[in-house]
């Protein structure tokens, strides 16, 4: 039984990474495509703007998850990180290129400078999720042996995989479009809301026609998963696609309000949340198809479930107000002030038609204040709310 809670709360972290981390990577997307130097300050503003505070918090996911896995599941985890081990070290290369450009970019002076540095923080962004969609795809379609010996690029490289890789980029793109409509809309910039609101449109309706190839696909590679995904977990299924269209459909409304657009979030997030768990209901209680390896017998202890059951919870504990306070100082625009105020400045300064490269001068130093670290701002509160304390008493 204890198995069994340790795999869901394995499937809660991989949901939470894919709800969070998932929009910030499809923010490159859009950073990608947002055209020239002049015709793209406007939505690379707003993106810069969004996702500086937040964008390393949403890793902490990642990291739990790959701590989870080896922990519980080592004899999964092992075959998995041997068979698929080039997908996943692109994918973290990925994350590493991602996180050097999108900070450098700020920091460099000169313009073709900060135009590498974006491409990396762009490039990179479409990288990670492909590639963690194609391990995905792989262990779905049961190209992960029990004992694995070498790494297979034959696992990877399959159609379902594939599909499955495109996907993830296009359900990120769709996460981020949506989220950035709701934040353009937030700060009564009409014309990026449109801008936006046209982009998630689009990725919702590629995210849509990718997840009926993928389950056609899958029909032919891997029929068990298949038969799960049309039967237990079709209620999931359904919801997915209930919510897909009930995105497209409040974003054609053109709603305005802060209530219209948070909903418009929380179904775009509830509809990749309903996707990942009909992949886990689906497959359950196997961890890698077409293989004997099962939740309960992938290597784990009882004792160790047990202390991993109460870390989680701890973790809940402790990090989830954490990230509630985080996201409240956000959406409140008191993270990153002095990031945003150099922001502004670059739009000034992309009305009046001065190059890019004012978009990342940054104003003179203070030499009596430090950087503005979201970090140094949690640090700033919860030191504040201790003194207050202190004096009460």
């Amino acid at each position: 039984m204890a198995a069994y809670v340790v795999g869901g709360i394995l499937l809660a972290g991989i949901t939470l990474y894919a709800v969070l981390g998932g929009a910030d990577f499809g923010a490159g997307l859009w950073d990608l495509l947002a055209g020239t130097t002049a015709r793209g300050w406007a939505p690379r503003a707003l993106i810069d703007e969004s996702i500086t505070p937040v964008w390393e918090a949403n890793h902490v996911w990642l990291v739990f998850d790959l701590v989870i896995f080896w922990t519980a599941f080592p004899h999964a985890f092992a075959a998995v990180m041997t068979t698929l081990a080039l997908p996943l070290w692109l994918a973290l290369a990925g994350i590493v290129l991602r996180g050097a450009g999108f900070a450098f970019r700020k920091e460099l002076s000169r313009l073709p400078a900060q135009r590498a540095a974006g491409a990396a923080f762009a490039f990179s962004s479409l990288m990670t999720p492909f590639f963690m969609g194609t391990v995905i795809g792989a262990i779905a379609t049961g190209a992960v042996p029990a004992v694995a010996s070498h790494a297979s690029l034959d696992a990877w490289t399959s159609p379902t995989a594939l599909l499955a890789g495109f996907l993830f980029v296009a359900a990120c793109g769709y996460l981020a479009a949506v989220y950035l409509t709701g934040e353009a809309a937030r700060r009564g910039d009409q014309r990026l809301q449109a801008y936006f609101t046209y982009r998630a449109q689009a990725a919702a309706i590629a995210a849509g026609a990718l997840s009926l190839a993928t389950l056609a696909e899958l029909n032919t590679s891997s029929p068990a998963l298949y038969a799960g995904l049309t039967g237990r977990s079709l209620p999931l299924v359904v919801i997915a696609g209930v919510c897909g269209l009930a995105v497209v459909a409040l974003l054609a409304a053109g709603r305005r309000g802060p209530g219209w657009h948070t909903l418009t979030r929380v179904i775009a997030a509830l509809g990749v949340a309903a996707v990942v768990w009909g992949w886990g209901v689906a497959q359950y209680p196997v961890l890698l198809p077409g293989t004997p390896v099962t939740l309960a017998s992938a290597g784990g202890t009882h004792a160790t479930f047990v202390a991993l059951i109460v870390v989680a919870i701890a973790a809940v504990i402790l990090v989830v107000p954490s990230f509630a306070l985080l996201f409240s100082l956000q959406s409140r625009r008191l993270l990153g002030t002095g990031e945003q105020g150099t922001l502004s400045a670059a739009a000034a300064a992309g009305r009046t038609g001065q190059p890019r490269a004012a978009h990342h001068q940054r104003p003179a130093p203070d030499p009596h204040r430090g950087p503005a670290t979201p970090g140094a701002a949690l640090g700033t509160i919860v030191i504040a709310m201790v003194i207050r304390r202190l004096r009460h008493r």
